[in-house]
């Protein structure tokens, strides 16, 4: 049962900021997909379009997992094996997410400390 809210908790602090934050970026073109003029605008909808696919895929797996070891946890049942691969897939896409078009945008070179010209 330990394992069970383990797991729920994991996919729960992880996959749900993760969800967030990629669609919260999803149509963010930074990087070679710059959208100027000059870009193919093919490429850019193909990359938006595996953003969409792989926010669904974190969205089902989470999801199921969730389910399944809220379930398991309150009817006191053993988790089935597939449990833990639809767990890894969930850790692994939500990682894929927040480590690609999740995260933030660069920051900003921070101002010298002296305000004097040189």
């Amino acid at each position: 049962m330990l394992v069970d809210i383990v797991l729920a908790a994991v996919v729960a602090l992880l996959a749900l900021p993760a969800l967030f934050l990629g669609g919260r970026g999803l149509l963010r073109r930074d990087g070679r997909f710059s959208g100027d003029p000059g870009t193919d605008r093919a490429s850019v909808v193909v990359v938006v379009v595996l953003r969409v696919v792989a926010l669904l895929l974190l969205v089902a797996t989470a999801g199921l997992t969730l389910v399944s070891t809220i379930g398991a946890a309150v009817k006191d049942v053993d988790l089935h094996g597939f449990v833990y691969v639809f767990f890894v897939l969930t850790v692994l896409l939500a990682l894929l997410v927040l480590l690609t078009f999740g995260r933030r945008g660069p920051r900003r070179a921070s101002r010298r400390a002296t305000p004097a010209r040189r």
